[in-house]
């Protein structure tokens, strides 16, 4: 059976004959589907984001893969892990299908071979979790990925925008948004594509947010690579404590720039090495070491 993603859409079948505005809107008005259809998964979503806690506690790891698009996007979720939550190096592994050099120009065959997803997941084992994504559910780079996750033991999951995707038997977990036939027949880049971030967005932020990466909504893992994340260090402490910008500064300082004991320290009064030691024994948790040290979570 073909999947949705490759079928012609009725509503756009004269996108090549109207207006610069029109074909604007029509995209747009496919794209405003996306998200009802990620919201329709959010119970397979809670599944995997569950999985990957009980994973990652465990001393497991995330493992993405995708080819393509979706192992493009797979990349950029990993990728941007360490600077907004600081995660440690290797939790979260992208696969993409052909390797960096797929990422900027298409690599011949690739993502049609079962062994190279094999081979690139050679390295999971029992504690893992493993999400393949591909967009037509039918991909065998993941295909293989998956047979050799479950020859593993780990968690598989599979994200895709084909319902009846003919990988689903190699996962435990399947999240397939129905997203529908694209804008351009075929191209995944577009809603198959925009369900993928959501749906890696959603699970990542998630997963970083149940492992105690974030203490309310604020981002307090980040890590001060330039000159604008040291501005917003400064400003979640003032925002989070209430402390003025020097106080915020001389914490931050005496914390060698780890904003969580500086946080800790300033809404308790603790020296930094004791605002340390709560933290480390409530593992990272701002709330649970704030309630150890007696102060409001």
């Amino acid at each position: 059976m073909t999947s949705p993603t490759e079928q012609r859409n009725p509503r756009t079948l004269a996108i090549d004959a109207v207006g610069t505005s029109e074909i604007l809107q029509l995209v747009n008005n496919e794209d405003a589907r996306v998200a009802g259809a990620v919201g329709l998964v959010i119970p397979e979503l809670t599944k995997a984001v569950d999985a990957a806690v009980e994973a990652v506690r465990g001393g497991g790891r995330v493992h993405y893969f995708g080819a393509g698009t979706s192992g493009r996007l797979a990349v950029l979720d990993a990728a941007e892990l360490l600077p907004t939550f600081h995660t440690p190096e290797g939790l979260v592994v992208a696969h993409h299908a052909g390797g960096m050099d797929a990422l900027l120009r298409a690599v011949e065959n690739v993502e049609d071979s079962e062994e190279g997803g094999a081979e690139d997941a050679a390295a999971v084992t029992g504690q893992d979790i493993v999400i393949g994504l591909a967009a037509s559910g039918s991909t065998p780079y993941v295909a293989g990925a998956l047979k050799a996750a479950r020859a593993a033991g780990a968690t598989t999951v599979l994200v895709t925008s084909n319902p009846n995707a003919p990988l689903a038997p190699l996962a435990d977990i399947v999240i397939a948004p129905d997203t529908g036939p694209e804008v351009i027949a075929g191209s995944t880049r577009l809603k198959a594509g925009t369900a993928q971030k959501l749906i890696l967005n959603s699970f990542s932020t998630t997963l970083m947010i149940k492992l105690g990466r974030t203490w309310s909504n604020l981002m307090v893992d980040l890590v001060a690579t330039n000159k604008k994340l040291r501005g917003r260090m400064l400003r979640i402490l003032a925002e989070a404590t209430g402390a003025d910008e020097q106080a915020c500064e001389a914490a931050l300082a005496a914390a060698e720039g780890e904003l969580k004991p500086a946080l800790v320290h300033l809404l308790t009064g603790v020296t930094i090495p004791a605002a340390r030691a709560a933290l480390d024994a409530a593992q990272g948790r701002v709330a649970s070491a704030l309630t150890t040290l007696g102060a409001p979570a």
